[in-house]
């Protein structure tokens, strides 16, 4: 089977393994794995940012960053197909007791002219707004990546607003490969981001939340909080480590292999990508409900031997990864052409 269904089914690779079984370890909750270290002081220093906490998901790194820059009862922006508000099974308010001000953008990716008057008034009625979360590339939108100019504008609205800022950055190693836009670059706005390494770069655990040192010392205790801390945590650090090394340029692999599907979908009349430009390692397209339904299609597909994500009754999700290669996507994209 080609799974396509996503980038977080990788399996290690040899190398990967081999790094894992040689990695240093201690209790990371004492602060005693030299390997989890490593990572964190690794991130940091790719990302510019004072320090980086290790956390076993994205979600978690998310959740704590939104726990440390809102009190509960006050109010989070971001747009409303967003990772943090869609996937994230609600944390925001079951977790830190925040509210989410929803925004509707182009593709999920959001602008100033979009978040004017978003902003709630300072009075006893109405939540008090403080936080502005962005999602790079974005998950919903279709692999979307923002342009830094527009990150650039939102981080000095926001800072005439008096908000904080946070990237859900899960895939910004596909950001920065796909625009040429450096990871620190990308970072500079923000006060605090989340980076994953089980997603395009195929370890099989972990993300990390960086930010300022006070920041990232208040979300360890968040982080043990939320059931985070683990203990020899290096094993799973060292393949986060080799993926960070080894994994990041090769994303450009993974963004053709998404551009040989999104070809092989604008040859069949009943399929509709969704955005048409396809940026980085998502494809997203629309099946017209008057042919057939989502997963009807999907499951044809799963037939000949490719498996695609139905999110829904006409949409379809492919993802382009580390485990599948140029010749297993010009063979999806052949059967997907079948259809025409």
């Amino acid at each position: 089977m080609i799974d396509l269904r996503s980038d977080t089914v990788t399996k290690p690779t040899p190398a990967m393994l081999a790094a894992m079984n040689a990695a240093g370890v201690g209790d990371d909750v004492y602060g005693e794995d030299p390997t989890v270290n490593a990572l964190e002081r690794a991130v940091a220093e790719r990302l510019g940012t004072e320090a980086a906490l290790y956390v076993p998901s994205g979600t978690m790194s998310n959740q704590i960053a939104i726990r440390l820059h809102c009190r509960p009862g006050e109010e989070m922006v971001c747009e409303s197909t967003s990772h943090v508000l869609l996937w994230e099974a609600g944390g925001p308010a079951a977790l830190s007791g925040v509210t989410t001000r929803m925004v509707d953008g182009k593709y999920g990716l959001l602008s100033t002219a979009l978040l004017d008057g978003k902003v709630r008034p300072k009075d006893m009625h109405s939540p008090q707004t403080r936080l502005v979360v962005l999602e790079n590339t974005h998950n919903r939108g279709g692999g979307t990546c923002y342009k830094l100019d527009d990150v650039k504008a939102i981080s000095s609205w926001a800072k005439a607003n008096g908000l904080a800022m946070h990237l859900d950055g899960a895939r910004l190693w596909n950001a920065s490969v796909a625009t040429g836009v450096s990871l620190r670059d990308w970072v500079k706005p923000f006060d605090s981001v989340s980076v994953c390494f089980s997603k395009g770069l195929g370890a099989p655990v972990g993300s990390c939340l960086a930010g300022s040192k006070d920041f990232i010392d208040r979300g360890r205790w968040v982080r043990k909080l939320f059931g985070g801390a683990m203990r020899q945590a290096g094993y799973l650090a060292a393949a986060c480590l080799y993926a960070m090394d080894h994994h990041v340029e090769r994303l450009a692999e993974d963004h053709a292999n998404a551009k040989l599907l999104a070809d092989a979908v604008r040859a069949v009349p009943q399929l509709k990508l969704v955005p048409e430009n396809v940026e980085t390692n998502l494809v997203w397209f629309e099946v017209d409900p008057a042919w057939k339904a989502a997963p009807a299609f999907v499951a044809e597909l799963r037939e000949k031997g490719i498996f695609a994500s139905a999110l829904g009754r006409i949409v379809v999700r492919m993802c382009t990864h580390l485990n599948v290669s140029k010749a297993d996507c010009e063979k999806a994209a052949a059967a997907i052409r079948c259809f025409r």
